[in-house]
């Protein structure tokens, strides 16, 4: 069993420090990505839209969230024991599982067979967009 990434909240308050901590990085990722690619201020303002920090805000922290990597049996183990609802999607009967608990009491899953790098990122995506994005545009609206 393997475990990526540094985010795993347990609580609503604590994904939304997480994901206003990561604002910063996401906004200076943007700013430096322009910058090299030769924007100037008016080019700059014209296309950096707050959509596209926005944007950056969510993939930053959708990428660092934490992911448990493991086989069938780890993870069958795991949900026995989990008290919530899983998610899982993909084959039942493929070898390998990661899996992604949020703090409201559900989590996602994503079976992959060999390549677990691309199940964490796909997984990574669902699991900000099943559990987090939704919470996150209750920040943005405040």
């Amino acid at each position: 069993m393997e475990t990526r990434g540094l985010f795993a909240p347990e609580t609503v308050e604590e994904a939304r420090e997480y994901f206003e901590a990561v604002g910063p990085a996401a906004q200076t990722t943007v700013r430096e990505a322009a910058r090299v690619m030769g924007f100037d201020r008016e080019e700059y303002a014209d296309r950096v839209t707050s959509e596209v920090v926005t944007t950056a805000r969510d993939a930053t922290f959708a990428s660092l969230l934490e992911v448990t990597v493991a086989d069938r049996e780890a993870f069958d183990d795991w949900r026995a024991t989990y008290d919530g609802d899983v998610q899982v999607n993909g084959h039942e009967a493929v070898d390998n599982v990661a899996w992604h608990a949020g703090p409201a009491g559900e989590a996602v899953a994503a079976t992959f067979q060999d390549e677990p790098d691309a199940a964490v990122a796909t997984l990574r995506r669902q699991a900000f967009g099943r559990m987090y994005r939704e919470l996150f545009e209750l920040v943005d609206d405040e």
